[in-house]
Formats: C-alpha cells, structure tokens, sequence
C-alpha cells in the first residue's frame, strides 16, 4: 500500500479540503460499485434461463462465481497494491469491472460467465483494500469513513435488486439489467482518476516479516469466521429467500420484493454500527444486538409466519447491515497499521468468502435432497448461533499481532 503526505488526513479533526472531500466521494463511489452488479442478478435469473437456454445448476452458480473469486484474489490484493500503488489498483479494477459488466451482457452464455468471473476478481480488490486505505488516510475517523463505505454499498445493492427485474421484464431484456451498472462504474473511474497523483507503490514493510503470521492467531480466525458466516447469511437469503416465500406461499413478485425490503433495512445499521464500534473497546454488545435481530428474524421464516414476511426481512436487513459493518470494522480494529489491516481484510476475506460461497450450493441440496426447505430453514438459526462465538471472540479487545 502506499505511503501519502496528506497531513490533513492524519489530524484528529478532518479538514474538508477539496482534496479531502474528493477522496471521499471517490471512496464512496468505489463502494457503490462493489454489490450493485452483483445484486442485479438474482431477480434477472429466470430472463438469463430462459434466454441463453441455460441449467438451474449454471444459472445458481453465476451467484457463486463472485464468491470463489473473491476467495481466490483477496490475499493477493495488497501485495498487487504494494506493487503499484493503492490508488493506481483500485483505479485498475474499477476498469477491469467495467469490463466484466459490458462482456456479460452481450449476450452468450460464455461471455456471460467469463465477465462474471472478471467482476468477481475486479470487486475483490474493493472490498480487500478500501478499510486499509481508511486506516491509512483517516486512522481517527474509520468508523465515520466505513459508515459512508458500507451505507453506499447497500444503497446501490437495494437499487441494484428493486430495478434488475423490471428492465429485465422490459424490452431491454436481462442484457439492459446486467449492463446498467455500467454507468456507475465509468463515473467511478472518472472520479477516482486525480487519486493517481497520490499514487506510489510500497515495499514490502520489514515488520511486517517478523510479526506473527497472521493464520497463528486466533484473532485472525474468529474475524475470519465473522466475516465468512455473515457473508453465508447474506448470500445464501439473497439466493433462496424468493424461492422460500414462494413455498410458503407468497405471490412471486411479493416474494421478489422480499430481498430488496432486506437489502434496504441494511442501510440504518451500516450506518450506526462503524461509528459505534470504533468508540469502544469491545465491541461485544453490537453482537448480541444483531445475533437476537437474526434471531427474531429466522425464528419468523422458519415458523412460517408469512403474514408478517416484510417485519422478518427488516429484522434480518438490520441484523446484516450490522454484522456486515462490524466485520469490515474488525480489520481495522484487531489491527495496528494500514498494512495489517489490508493483509487481515485478504486473508479474512479469502476464507470467508470460500464459507460462504458453500451456502447456497448447501441450501439449495437440502431443499432438492429434502423435498422442502424446512430442515434449511432452520439451518439459518444454526448458522446464526456460529456466527455469534466468533463475532464474540472477534470483539474482544486484542490485535492479531
């Protein structure tokens, strides 16, 4: 990662220059591109079926794709970043997910898959690098910084999931739904351009070599275990949960709807949960905060209480918008430097997308194997209860070094 001179950035007090506050729409753009493409391809997933003449199983694992690329590149971000410099990489990848977006929409299933692997491997330098960089330009102020990251990431998802269906349903057809993020990105790129001037790749740190390695810490595997089991949650609801309230019952575009309401109801707690977390200590109550709200809200899906589907989608939005952002939090919290944190983020990330790529493909055996999705159903609450010893042993005050 690279080193910076904005002494402005590093005073207790942000000074909103005009370098200052490009950098942070810049940042806040970049966030918005990492979930909006990805979103965009559960509610235009029967389009993409019907059109190209494609499986269920190629059609579930264009969800998955993204997951085993982020599991993939992750530890390999900040050593790329290093080498090139962080502004210049994210810029790089920003291009590379224009890329991607504009070859799986032109229209054949190769092309399809083949952009889908390159925003996979795009978006994973995003999501790797952007809490070391906030660590490295606003060490008093990631929790502020992380709000604005994580609250523009589940803004443009929730846009991402509401308008996929209805362009995909209209003569632009699924190719106009997967494409549409195309002009975020290339505002992204535009915007992020005067970064490159701060641009200077980073020699590997000396200290860093002496230090633990980071796979010998437990701290390194409970947040690793945040972030995996939380990222299941996410992308297991986001690929199963229609299908769920279909079975029990629910109009197919209720149901639909169903994910968007979650992905919305995300927003407040992305918001709150870095400011709060970066004011303490440990961080333990904001996990039983959102444990009990995934709780309540699994409890509802499981016991098919449909009636009330949109008050269990808003319960298990607020407990995701906080387990997301505490855990995106922790890598900079569990960690002493800019450089730790990035390293963290890959590793936690690697791993814990590996777990949750292994969601849905689960969920969705059980539910073939079973006949029904009572038994998956449930499996959430199991899930929920792992996700709460990890997030406990990650919230303890103590760095993995």
């Amino acid at each position: 990662m690279a080193t910076h001179d904005h002494s402005a950035h590093l005073s207790k007090k942000i000074s909103w220059s005009g370098t200052t506050l490009l950098l942070v729409i810049g940042i806040i753009f970049i966030a918005s591109t990492l979930r909006m493409p990805l979103t965009a391809v559960g509610p235009s997933i029967s389009f993409i079926r019907e059109g190209l003449g494609i499986s269920n199983i190629l059609a579930g694992f264009l969800t998955t794709i993204p997951l085993l690329a982020f599991a993939v590149v992750s530890p390999f971000a900040p050593v790329v970043s290093r080498k090139f410099g962080l502004e210049l990489t994210l810029l790089l990848s920003t291009i590379l997910l224009a890329l991607g977006i504009i070859l799986r929409s032109l229209g054949t299933t190769e092309l399809l898959v083949f952009g889908t692997v390159l925003i996979g491997v795009a978006i994973s330098f995003g999501n790797v690098l952007i809490p070391g960089l906030l660590k490295l330009k606003f060490p008093y102020h990631v929790g502020l910084l992380m709000a604005c990251f994580t609250m523009s990431m589940n803004l443009s998802a929730g846009i991402g999931a509401g308008i996929s269906y209805p362009v995909a349903n209209s003569s632009f057809g699924w190719q106009g739904a997967l494409a549409l993020s195309i002009i975020l990105v290339i505002i992204t790129v535009l915007i992020w351009l005067p970064q490159l001037k701060f641009n200077k790749p980073e020699p590997t740190i000396a200290s860093t070599k002496e230090s633990l390695p980071l796979w010998k810490s437990p701290v390194t595997w409970a947040v690793t275990g945040a972030m995996g089991l939380q990222s299941l949650l996410f992308y297991t609801t986001a690929a199963w949960i229609p299908d769920i309230y279909i079975a029990q019952g629910l109009p197919a575009d209720r149901a639909g709807w169903m994910f968007s309401a979650m992905q919305f109801s995300q927003i407040p707690m992305a918001i709150l949960t870095p400011i709060i977390a970066g004011k303490m200590k440990s961080q333990r109550p904001l996990v039983l905060v959102f444990t009990s709200f995934y709780l309540i809200g699994f409890l509802g899906l499981a016991m098919e209480w449909t009636s009330l589907a949109v008050v269990w989608m808003i319960f298990l939005g607020l407990a995701g918008g906080a387990s997301f952002a505490l855990a995106m939090m922790l890598f900079t919290l569990r960690t002493r430097t800019a450089y730790e944190a990035a390293d963290l983020s890959g590793f936690a990330q690697s791993f814990g997308y590996l777990l949750a790529a292994s969601g849905p493909i689960l969920f969705g055996y059980l539910h073939d194997s079973l006949g029904g999705w009572d038994i998956a159903s449930w499996l959430f609450i199991v899930v929920v209860l792992l996700l709460f010893v990890c997030s406990m042993r990650a919230s303890k005050n103590e760095f993995v070094n």
